[in-house]
C-alpha cells in the first residue's frame, strides 16, 4: 500500500516537473527566441511587411486594398462604393468579377466562392467589370479595347486579398491616371516601369505592380 502511494506519488512529481519544463521551454524560451531572431533577422517581414507613407504606416505590401471615393450616404448599407479614378485601381471588390467570397479586402475573410467558369452569376460580373473597366478608363485621347482588358482586371483573386495587378493592368490605367492628376502619360508610364517587380528568383511566377506602392510613388508626384 505504501509503496503503491510512493510511486504513485513520484510518478505525478516527475509529471509536473516535465510539465514546468516543458512550459518553460516550449512557451516562453522557444518563442522568445523565435521572435528575437525574427526581429533581428527579418524585422520587416516579421512585423507585416508594413508599407509607410510620411512617416505613417499605410498598409502592408502583402494585402490589397481599395481607393474608393467617400460614400454619399455613409449610413446606407447597401450603397455601393465608387472607385476613386485618380489612383490606380486593383483587382475588383465590391462584387464586381469577383471569384471570392472577399469583395472588400477584409482581412477576416478570405477565400474563393468555387463558382464554375460557366456560372451565369459569374459571366454577369465578368462582364459587367469589363464594360466598367473600358468606360472608368476612356479618356479624350484613349479608348480600351475590349481584347486589351487582362483577366485581374475583371476577376478577383481567390483570396480576396492580391496587392498585386499585372504591369498590363496597370498600363491600361495609365491614361486615366495621368488625366486625372494632370501629369503627362510619359510621368504616369514611368512610375508603372519603375514599380514593375519581375518574376521571383528570375522564374517563378509573372510580373507584377503592388498597387498601394504605385500610388503612394503617384501621390509623392503629385506634390512634387
Amino acid at each position: 500500500m505504501n509503496n503503491s502511494v510512493g510511486n504513485t506519488a513520484r510518478l505525478v512529481g516527475a509529471g509536473l516537473r516535465a510539465l514546468l519544463a516543458l512550459t518553460v521551454i516550449c512557451g516562453i524560451i522557444y518563442p522568445l527566441a523565435v521572435t528575437g531572431v525574427a526581429q533581428a533577422l527579418f524585422h520587416d517581414k516579421a512585423n507585416g511587411s508594413e508599407i509607410t507613407s510620411q512617416g505613417k504606416v499605410v498598409g502592408s505590401e502583402l494585402i490589397g486594398q481599395t481607393y474608393n471615393l467617400p460614400l454619399k450616404n455613409p449610413d446606407d448599407s447597401e450603397e455601393a462604393a465608387r472607385p476613386d479614378l485618380k489612383w490606380f485601381q486593383p483587382r475588383p471588390s465590391n462584387g464586381l468579377g469577383s471569384n471570392s467570397v472577399n469583395t472588400q479586402y477584409k482581412l477576416l475573410l478570405s477565400g474563393a466562392t468555387n463558382r464554375s467558369g460557366d456560372n451565369t452569376e459569374l459571366i454577369q460580373w465578368v462582364t459587367d467589370a469589363k464594360k466598367a473597366v473600358i468606360a472608368d478608363n476612356k479618356t479624350k485621347d484613349y479608348a480600351v479595347k475590349p481584347s486589351d482588358v487582362p483577366a485581374e482586371a475583371v476577376t478577383s483573386s481567390g483570396s480576396g486579398l492580391d496587392p498585386h495587378i499585372s504591369p498590363e493592368y496597370a498600363q491600361l490605367q495609365v491614361h486615366r491616371v495621368a488625366e486625372k492628376n494632370g501629369l503627362t502619360v510619359r510621368q504616369v508610364e514611368k512610375l508603372v516601369k519603375d514599380h514593375t517587380e519581375g518574376r521571383s528568383l528570375g522564374f517563378m511566377g509573372e510580373p507584377r505592380v503592388n498597387v498601394l506602392d504605385l500610388n503612394i510613388a503617384l501621390k509623392a508626384l503629385t506634390k512634387s
